[in-house]
């Protein structure tokens, strides 16, 4: 390898003879998020895209961290700190000897990917799918399936018989996510039973995506686990729930006598979560509860979901309104995320989230987990397209 210093100032090397990397190092590409997020910084554009909350973390959480940092700076045990796995097991009913805690539900989704299906193996996921899901499974050696949700006027749905009809003899694993993200979509109680009654039948897997449990806007239950305790493991992030989306503390709840496993696989990556922040997810869990935090949040966003929707709707945007989450999708013919994001308004473009099937046309997401005062600025930006 020759180095150029001319190309070293513009972050580039000249090579001779450059050694490929693995095929496995080909199957991951720079995230859509990071992508338009460079853009929107590079085009001075509304940031709607990438899905971290404009508010700071609650101010228990803070006062939490900053009394962490400079005693627990060590290492800390690769399943997690014990006092983060007895407060998660008390706030999700599970006994704590079945959590890890990972390096956020990233690492966590990692872990079961390649502690559940390999080579050979193939597991099942809707579409439009989070994008992590795909490489993931590759990484690990296995074929992702993904099946069509359904979108009509009423909104997304779960084609039940669509992932039946999917499931071969080579189907290891049920990747599901609810609250959904993109589509902000809730599993309602009869999708959850049915999905269950499937993974039963044919003794499959559920990996159950829950980081956005806690902002659902519906009565509908979320939380496969009680269905089927057996078979199911639910992730979960701290981030998504206090609003501290960089601080990756994340976890995964196991079935019984499993977890040692996925702690065997997960310690071989970040080996641990980082011990201040995982001391004061213990502590402000517990109180995010106890004082009615994830009401206040619910309330927020469900506030800024409703002010969103009317906002677009006025500009002639078919809106599909979320059930959960701090996202929507929308469609409008003329528009797509290249061109918003150089006329001010960053999105996610909807082929972002499909792989094996066509992308309803026109389709992007918006994040509105943003400050009132950037909707607005990205509502009038968008009325001069109109």
């Amino acid at each position: 390898m020759k180095f150029d210093g001319q190309q070293a100032e513009q972050g580039a090397w000249q090579t001779e003879a450059m050694p490929e990397l693995m095929p496995a190092a080909r199957t991951a590409r720079e995230s859509i998020f990071s992508v338009m997020s460079r853009l929107a910084a590079q085009h001075g554009a509304v940031n709607l895209g990438q899905g971290f909350p404009a508010d700071p973390p609650p101010a228990f959480l803070l006062e939490a961290a900053r009394g962490a940092v400079g005693h627990f700076d060590q290492y800390s045990p690769p399943a997690g700190l014990p006092a983060l796995r007895e407060a998660l097991g008390a706030d999700l009913h599970v006994n704590p000897q079945d959590i890890v805690v990972t390096c956020g539900a990233t690492e966590a989704l990692a872990a079961l990917a390649l502690s559940l299906y390999g080579p050979g193996d193939e597991v099942l996921m809707l579409e439009p799918v989070y994008d992590v899901y795909l490489p993931q499974a590759r990484l690990a050696g296995a074929t992702p399936v993904t099946v069509p949700m359904t979108l009509d006027d009423g909104g997304w749905a779960v084609d039940v018989n669509a992932v039946q009809a999917a499931v071969t003899g080579r189907t290891r694993a049920l990747l599901l996510n609810t609250p959904h993200n993109p589509t902000g979509k809730v599993l309602s109680a009869a999708e959850q039973r049915d999905l269950v009654a499937l993974a039963r039948q044919h003794d499959l897997w559920i990996i159950s995506d829950e980081v956005y449990d806690e902002l659902s806007f519906t009565d509908e239950p979320v939380g496969l686990r009680s269905l089927a305790p057996e078979r199911t493991f639910t992730v979960g992030s701290a981030g998504k729930r206090l609003e501290a989306t960089g601080w990756r503390v994340g976890w995964v709840a196991c079935p019984a006598g499993l977890a040692p496993q996925v702690v065997g696989v997960r310690q071989l990556a970040s080996f641990c979560a980082p011990t201040p922040l995982q001391v004061a997810g213990a502590q402000a869990l517990p109180r995010a509860r106890q004082e009615g935090f994830y009401a206040q949040l619910r309330e927020k966003y469900r506030v800024r979901k409703e002010w969103m929707v009317s906002g677009l709707r006025a500009l002639g945007v078919t809106v599909h309104e979320p059930q959960g989450t701090y996202f929507l999708t929308a469609q409008h013919p003329a528009w797509d995320a290249l061109s918003l994001v150089r006329e001010g308004v960053a999105v996610i473009p909807g082929e972002a989230f499909y792989d094996q099937h066509d992308c309803p046309p026109g389709l992007f997401r918006v994040a509105f987990c943003k400050s009132q005062e950037d909707l607005e600025e990205a509502l009038a930006r968008l009325s001069r397209l109109a």
